[in-house]
C-alpha cells in the first residue's frame, strides 16, 4: 500500500472520528463538565499518552531552536482551536458548528498559498467548491440548523477555531521532514497543556465526579483518546505524505459521514436524493483536490 493511500485512509477514520465528536462533546458540555475543564482533560489525558509513546518507542532529540516552533504550533492547534471549539460549541449548536468549518479548506489552501507556496489550481478551487456545495446540501436542510443572537457568540468561536485549525495544518508541514509524528505531537501538546491551564484551572475544581453518569465518563474517554489522540496523530501523519489543502477538505466528509451513522447504526434517518447528491458532490470535490490530473501538471511544466 502506497503511503499516499495510507494517508487517505487516516484521514478517513479522522474524519469518521470527528463525525462523531460534535454531539459526544455536547453531551458532556456544559452538564457535566465546562468546557474549558473539558479541554484540560483532553489535552492532559492526550499529553500522557503521547509522552509515554514517544519516550518509550520514539527515541528522538529535537534541535532547541525548534522549540519556539513547537510552541507556535500549540498555541494554533491546542491552545486556541481547542479552547475555542470547545467553548463555542457549548454556546452554539452541532450543526452550527459543522457549518461554520466548511470555511476551513478555504483558508488552509489560502494561507498555504502564502506560507508554502502551495499552487492554488482551478482544480483545487472547483473542488473545494464541489465540497461546499455538497455539505451545505446536508446541512442547510437539517431542522436543528439556525442563526441568531443567542448562538452569535458561539459561531465568531467556532469561525476563528477554524483558522486557528488551518494555521496549524500549514505550519506543522515543514516540520514532518525533520521528526516522527509523535516526536511533534507529545512537545506540541506540552506547551499546549501550559497554555490552558490558567483558563481551565477554575472550572475543573468545579467538576462533580461522584454525580458523572458511567455514560459520560465514556463520552469523555473518546474525546481524549479517539478526537484528540488518535486523530491528531493520524492528521499528522497523513501531512506527511499530502498537501494541507488536500488534508482539511475531508472536513466535508463529516456531516455525509454522521448521516451514514445517523442511517445505518442509529437508523433514525433515511436516505433520500438530495442526501445522494450531497454525497456525489462531497466524494468528487475531495477527489479532484487530492488526485491532480497528471495531463495538466506535464504541459505546465513543458
Amino acid at each position: 500500500m502506497s503511503k499516499s493511500l495510507q494517508a487517505h485512509l487516516a484521514l478517513l477514520v479522522v474524519n469518521l472520528i470527528y463525525g462523531a465528536n460534535y454531539s459526544i462533546a455536547k453531551e458532556v458540555m456544559p452538564a457535566y463538565v465546562q468546557p474549558f475543564a473539558f479541554v484540560l482533560l483532553r489535552v492532559g489525558g492526550a499529553l500522557v499518552l503521547f509522552w509515554i509513546v514517544g519516550t518509550f518507542f520514539i527515541k528522538e532529540k529535537i534541535d532547541k531552536k525548534d522549540l519556539s516552533r513547537f510552541a507556535l504550533l500549540a498555541l494554533f492547534g491546542v491552545a486556541c482551536n481547542q479552547l475555542l471549539f470547545l467553548k463555542g460549541l457549548s454556546l452554539t449548536t452541532p450543526i452550527n458548528a459543522a457549518i461554520i468549518m466548511i470555511s476551513n479548506p478555504i483558508v488552509v489552501l489560502l494561507i498555504a498559498a502564502a506560507v508554502l507556496k502551495e499552487k492554488v489550481s482551478i482544480q483545487k478551487l472547483v473542488g473545494i467548491g464541489l465540497g461546499i456545495s455538497g455539505a451545505l446540501l446536508l446541512l442547510l436542510f437539517n431542522k436543528s440548523f439556525s442563526i441568531g443572537s443567542e448562538t452569535m457568540s458561539g459561531d465568531i468561536m467556532i469561525l476563528v477555531n477554524s483558522i486557528s485549525w488551518a494555521m496549524y495544518l500549514v505550519l506543522v508541514k515543514p516540520l514532518m521532514k525533520k521528526y516522527n509524528t509523535f516526536t511533534i505531537v507529545k512537545w506540541v501538546f506540552l506547551f499546549g497543556f501550559f497554555y490552558v491551564l490558567p483558563f481551565a484551572f477554575s472550572e475543573i475544581k468545579e467538576v462533580q465526579w461522584e454525580q458523572m453518569p458511567s455514560k459520560i465518563y465514556w463520552d469523555i474517554g473518546f474525546v481524549v483518546i479517539g478526537t484528540t489522540f488518535f486523530a491528531y496523530v493520524l492528521n499528522t501523519y497523513a501531512l506527511r505524505a499530502l498537501s494541507p489543502s488536500v488534508v482539511s477538505i475531508y472536513i466535508y466528509l463529516q456531516p455525509f459521514l454522521a448521516t451514514l451513522f445517523a442511517v445505518f447504526i442509529y437508523r433514525n434517518d433515511t436516505l433520500d436524493l438530495r442526501k445522494i447528491t450531497a454525497a456525489v458532490l462531497i466524494v468528487l470535490g475531495v477527489y479532484l483536490v487530492s488526485f491532480p490530473f497528471k495531463k495538466a501538471d506535464n504541459k505546465i511544466k513543458e
